[in-house]
């Protein structure tokens, strides 16, 4: 008895000591709603367990954490306006159709004017001048490199969330293996097997992004470090020494990949059961036995943007419906708009999702609403503008949950035969189910691994023991080019002696049967 009361307090202190609350700084600095809600949720959690959290971002918390600490150093003053005048500063369907090489510079580029504004805000100076310390940072894999030398100025660990699979934007960072003879581009449109032009443009991409991020991109940020943060160092000594890079995928949503120790698949850590929906979309979708389609295209992507023409096709379309169509509409009016539509400018996603009416959700084809769709298994018509959509729709039409339109083929004939097609073919459906049991077969929840593995960094003061061998090595080693051309060389040696002998042997030979002829003569 006396054993099992020892051995119980003993567990008991492991378990405090376990949790012992850790200092953490998330920085989130960019506009993107959708990417800030992948940060929030974590961060949310990890103060709810106890921890002391402070998050940079233009957002901030309406509704706090309750358990330990929890601050927000909001951005104010830097995008005001932004939203009221996103359709001019954020249109993304000017963009639709780019060259993949433009896409790739674009998608590099399109956040350095605010690196210099955010890290000149008063309140991030205020904090990099201060003298607080910090455990961990945490920050958001996606156009915000200079912001990663925060760990290097408050001595700390560095870990990433990448919001989507491994891609060009982290892989070399961490060493991890990515041939482009079967891993195609985030930004393209294709799926392995690929054929020899796919394998060609995709190389080329490769190494136009190898060139675009070390040679502009890369530099630039290092910039931005050195004139803001004191003790930000050289960049490339924090780039290259990420603690931990938490990956937003799973293998239900993407192609299986190679990953190094310190990445880690944490696809739909920010998934949490329904809520109650507000009342008139609970009684808009409990009325609609018929079925519901949920329309939307993100935060970012908003449909009040769409060309009038296009806007016409939808409104075509869902007239000719029998179901009711729910439609996320930023504006209080759509002109036109069918007596079967209901239109709303903000709708919770994840709720509505998981709603039994709910049979088909035509989306922009985002990773997050991907994930989403997958988390309640509804099949998906993804309508891809911009970015990573095009791989995630063209992964749910390879897989059989989904299909998807491109931005020209998008005409009233085109979606309506889509749609139907998709409501009456229960493969969609059926397939829809199999990919959500896949993602829901897990030993722990996605945000229990996430809490665990950043809690295991902090343990292990940045964990290098995770990091792999490749990141010591030059790229002339890590691709063997100093072996291979030493083995060129001893082969073209040996091969050029070889023929240099024979040739001297052939000679005598002939000399001699010319000598031995001559007196035979």
């Amino acid at each position: 008895m006396m054993k099992l009361s020892t051995s119980l307090l003993f567990l008991f202190l492991g378990l405090i000591c376990g949790t012992k609350s850790a200092r953490i700084l998330g920085i989130y600095p960019l506009p993107g709603r959708s990417h800030y809600r992948l940060g929030s949720a974590l961060f949310r959690e990890l103060a709810e367990r106890g921890h002391d959290v402070t998050v940079i971002s233009p957002f901030g918390e309406k509704d706090p954490p309750k358990n330990g600490t929890y601050r927000d150093i909001v951005l104010d003053g830097i995008f005001e306006g932004d939203e009221k005048h996103k359709g001019k500063q954020w249109n993304m369907f000017k963009r639709e159709g780019l060259n993949p090489f433009v896409g790739a510079y674009v998608v590099a580029t399109m956040a350095s004017k605010f690196m210099g504004v955010i890290l000149n805000h008063t309140k991030v100076q205020e904090l990099l001048h201060s003298d607080e310390k910090f455990d961990v940072v945490i920050t958001d894999n996606f156009l915000s490199d200079a912001f990663k030398a925060f760990a290097m100025h408050f001595d700390a660990p560095l870990i990433v969330i990448n919001p989507v699979g491994p891609n060009f934007w982290i892989n070399p960072l961490v060493g991890n293996p990515s041939p482009p003879s079967y891993i195609p581009d985030i930004l393209l449109n294709y799926y392995h097997p690929m054929t020899f032009c796919e394998r060609m443009v995709n190389t080329l991409i490769y190494g136009f992004n190898f060139l675009l991020y070390n040679w502009m991109v890369f530099p630039r940020h290092n910039e931005y470090v050195k004139q803001f943060i004191p003790r930000g160092g050289d960049l490339n000594d924090i780039l290259y020494n990420t603690s931990l890079v938490l990956l937003n995928s799973h293998p239900s949503l993407n192609q299986p990949v190679p990953l190094v120790p310190n990445m880690i698949e944490i696809g739909g850590f920010h998934m949490k059961p329904a809520k109650k929906l507000p009342d008139d979309l609970q009684d808009f979708l409990d009325k609609s036995e018929e079925g519901v389609v949920y329309f939307s295209m993100g935060s970012n992507l908003q449909s009040v943007l769409w060309p009038i023409e296009k806007r016409e096709v939808f409104l075509k379309t869902f007239s000719k419906l029998k179901m009711k169509v729910l439609w996320k509409w930023e504006d209080d009016e759509l002109p036109g708009k069918p007596p079967n539509v209901k239109i709303s400018k903000w709708v919770p996603q994840m709720d509505v999702l998981a709603h039994p009416n709910l049979k088909l959700f035509i989306t922009h084809g985002g990773f997050v609403s991907s994930v989403e769709t997958a988390y309640h298994g509804k099949p998906m018509l993804a309508i891809p503008i911009y970015g990573d959509q095009r791989n995630n729709a063209n992964f749910a039409y390879k897989n059989g949950f989904g299909r998807y339109i491109t931005y020209g083929n998008l005409t009233e004939e085109n979606l309506l035969a889509t749609i139907n097609e998709m409501l009456d073919n229960p493969k969609y459906s059926e397939n829809a189910k199999i990919r959500s049991q896949i993602f829901h077969d897990r030993q722990v929840h996605p945000m229990d691994t996430a809490v665990y593995w950043v809690e295991y960094v902090i343990r292990h003061r940045g964990a290098p023991h995770l990091q792999v061998a490749a990141l010591d090595l030059p790229w002339y080693k890590y691709l063997l080019v100093d072996v291979i051309f030493v083995v060129v060389m001893a082969l073209s040696s040996l091969i050029f002696v070889t023929w240099f002998v024979l040739k001297k042997v052939c000679k005598k030979i002939c000399a001699k049967k010319n000598t031995q002829k001559v007196k035979t003569n």
